[in-house]
């Protein structure tokens, strides 16, 4: 493949991804639920819904179909929503006590708040890839791919990726119904709180 010069970039992003939106982020469920932080299992069970978003583009990327930019973006801009738009849980969390797991929890909800807003900006001019049969196929567009399929070479060596990319489909489809259910429906009753009314 033709050398493109914000390779590493690219690469590093995708380990900065792994270690803020997965690794910290299951260490930090654990913790709570060993600690009964229950504000903080909550919203990090709120995020674990929002953020599977991110998994299903890897599947998308997988099979490369461009949709996969538009979930990757909306992804980024989801996450850092989720972890800051409940008033009941932020109440919650910023009232109890000082302690370890609270101030590696708000050090990490601020971290990959950064990290999501910065990857936006970064993903934006790689949005066209969406859009175009022609940008699609060049290698700007398709080094976003080399790390899915190396994911694919690692976990699913005998899946061929126009299959993995059907289940991508499959999980975008009932995500965008669910997500459209909470927007038009279960947001208007519960409003900013977390906890139902």
């Amino acid at each position: 493949m033709e050398e493109v010069w914000f390779r590493p970039y690219i690469w590093t992003d995708y380990r900065l991804a792994v270690l803020f939106t997965l690794i910290i982020p299951l260490i930090l469920l654990i913790w709570a639920f060993v600690q009964k932080a229950e504000g903080i299992q909550r919203l990090l069970m709120i995020y674990w819904r929002v953020a599977s978003l991110l998994a299903i583009t890897i599947y998308l990327m997988i099979a490369e179909y461009p949709v996969s930019f538009i979930s990757g973006l909306i992804a980024r801009i989801l996450i850092p929503i989720s972890l800051w738009f409940w008033v009941d849980l932020n109440d919650e969390i910023e009232y109890q006590p000082s302690s370890p797991l609270k101030l590696i929890f708000t050090s990490w909800r601020w971290a990959v708040t950064v990290y999501c807003f910065l990857g936006a900006i970064a993903f934006i001019p790689f949005i066209g890839c969406a859009f175009s049969e022609t940008a699609i196929k060049t290698p700007s567009c398709r080094v976003w791919f080399e790390a899915p399929l190396l994911f694919k070479d690692y976990f699913h060596y005998n899946s061929k990726p126009a299959f993995l990319g059907f289940l991508g489909i499959t999980f975008l489809v009932i995500y965008v119904l669910y997500l459209s259910y909470f927007v038009l429906i279960k947001l208007g009753k519960q409003g900013r709180s977390a906890t139902p009314q």
